[in-house]
C-alpha cells in the first residue's frame, strides 16, 4: 500500500472527470485540492447516457445510490432508419441485460449528475473545492509539482491532474500536440418538455434516426419532465464551436433530406445551441513527470459511442487505485496510463467508426448496415458489447 503523504493532488478541472478524481482519491484517504476555471461549479449540456461501466464507477466512487436517484432507465435502444421512418433493430436493456452486465442502462441529465459528485465533494473533508482558479501551466523539481493560475497565484502539491478537458491547458504542456482535430460535424441540442414530444414517439428508449450525413436521438430525462433531442449533421465545419445559439431553420437545413416524421421531432425543440463536435488521435503521453491527464483532457472522443463521462470516471477510479497502491507516484501512474490507455483508445477509434457505419452512411452502405443490424439478436449485441460494458476503470 502507499506511504503517507499529507501534501494535496492537484485537479485541474471541475467537471465529472475532475470531481470524480477528487472523489477516488478522497476514498483512498487522500487530499485533494480542485482548481475550476469558472466563477461557479456547474455543467451546461443536457442529457448524458450511462452504460452499466458508469454504475460500477459511480460503487467504487460512493455515489452509486445518490446517481442511481437520478437516472431514468431506459428499456431499448432504438435504431431508426431515417428516410423510411422504420425500425433497423433495438437492443433490450431490461432483465437479460442487467444480468449480463450486473448494471443497468440509463440516461441522466449532465447537471444532476454534476450535482451528485458536486455534492459528495462538498462534504467531503478531504476535498478542497476552488473556484475562478484556471490552471495554466506548471512548473515541476521532482519533489513537487507546483500549479500556476491565471490570477498569478500558485499552488504546490504532490501531483497534478489535468482533468481540464478538450482544451486542456495542462495537455498543452505534456503532451504538445497542438489544436484538437475538428470532425466537421456539427451537433444541435435542445430539450423539449414531455407534453410537447408527439406521443406516439414517447419511447422509454434511447433513441436514433440514422441518416446520410445526418442523425437525431432522443430519450426522456429527469424523471421523465423533458425530452433530451440532439441532431447531429456533416456541414463540414471548419472551426470548433460551443454553446452558440441557433434558430431552428439552421437546424433543418441538414434534415431536408430524411422522412417527415424525423423532421417534425426537430420542429417541437425550443433555444438550439449548437457544439462543433472535436476529438483527438489517441496518444500514449498522459504523463510528465507529476503530472497525468485524465478524461477529455487525455482520451478527447466523439459522441457516438456515449462513452466520455463514463471513461472519464473510469479514469478516476484507475488513478485513485493506483495511488493507494503504490508509494512511488511514477509507478502508480505509469500503471495508470498503461491500463487506461488501451480501452480509451479502443473507444475514441470505434466512436468514429459508429459515427460513420451506423449513425450517418447512405445508398448501399446504409442498406448494408440495416441487413447486418437487422440479423443480430440483443444476445449478439450484448457479447459484443461485453467488452465495454463489462469493464471497469480497473480491469478490460
Amino acid at each position: 500500500m502507499a506511504t503517507a503523504d499529507a501534501r494535496p493532488v492537484l485537479i485541474a478541472g471541475g467537471g465529472i472527470g475532475g470531481l470524480a478524481a477528487a472523489l477516488g482519491l478522497a476514498q483512498k484517504g487522500i487530499r485533494s485540492i480542485l482548481l475550476e476555471k469558472a466563477a461557479v461549479l456547474g455543467e451546461i449540456g443536457a442529457g448524458i447516457q450511462l452504460g452499466p461501466n458508469a454504475f460500477h464507477a459511480f460503487d467504487y466512487l460512493g455515489v452509486g445510490e445518490a446517481a442511481r436517484s437520478m437516472a431514468v432507465y431506459i428499456d431499448q435502444l432504438r435504431l431508426m432508419d431515417a428516410l423510411t421512418a422504420e425500425e433497423i433493430t433495438h437492443i433490450d436493456l431490461r432483465e437479460a441485460f442487467r444480468a449480463r452486465f450486473g448494471n443497468p442502462y440509463a440516461v441522466v441529465h449532465r447537471g444532476d449528475l454534476h450535482g451528485v459528485f458536486l455534492r459528495a465533494c462538498q462534504a467531503h473533508e478531504l476535498i478542497e473545492l476552488h473556484v475562478s482558479s484556471e490552471v495554466v501551466g506548471y512548473d515541476q523539481d521532482g519533489a513537487s509539482v507546483t500549479a500556476r493560475l491565471a490570477n498569478g497565484e500558485r499552488i504546490t502539491g504532490r501531483l497534478l491532474i489535468g482533468a481540464d478537458g478538450l482544451w486542456s491547458n495542462i495537455r498543452k504542456q505534456v503532451t504538445a500536440d497542438g489544436s484538437p482535430r475538428v470532425s466537421g460535424h456539427t451537433t444541435y441540442r435542445s430539450v423539449i418538455p414531455t407534453e410537447q414530444m408527439p406521443e406516439d414517439l414517447r419511447w422509454n428508449a434511447a433513441t436514433l434516426w440514422a441518416g446520410p450525413k445526418c442523425h437525431i436521438v432522443h430519450y426522456p430525462l429527469s424523471g421523465w419532465k423533458v425530452f433530451n433531442l440532439v441532431v447531429t449533421y456533416h456541414n463540414d465545419a471548419p472551426e470548433p464551436v460551443a454553446g452558440k445559439p441557433v434558430s431552428e431553420d439552421e437546424v433543418m437545413k441538414g434534415f431536408t433530406h430524411v422522412h417527415a416524421r424525423a423532421r417534425e421531432i426537430i420542429r417541437h425543440g425550443k433555444n438550439w445551441k449548437l457544439w462543433v463536435l472535436c476529438d483527438r488521435d489517441p496518444t500514449e503521453r498522459w504523463i510528465d513527470g507529476r503530472v497525468a491527464l485524465l478524461g477529455d483532457a487525455a482520451h478527447p472522443m466523439l459522441q457516438y459511442f456515449a462513452q466520455g463521462a463514463c471513461q472519464a470516471m473510469e479514469d478516476a477510479v484507475c488513478l485513485s487505485h493506483m495511488l493507494s497502491q503504490y508509494a512511488d507516484h511514477a509507478t502508480a501512474l505509469e500503471n495508470y496510463r498503461a491500463q487506461r490507455f488501451p480501452r480509451t483508445a479502443r473507444v475514441q477509434l470505434q466512436s468514429r467508426a459508429i459515427g460513420e457505419h451506423i449513425y450517418h452512411p447512405a445508398g448501399e452502405h446504409a442498406r448494408l448496415r440495416n441487413a447486418i443490424m437487422r440479423a443480430k439478436t440483443s444476445e449478439d449485441y450484448y457479447g459484443h458489447l461485453a467488452w465495454l460494458y463489462g469493464g471497469t476503470g480497473l480491469a478490460g
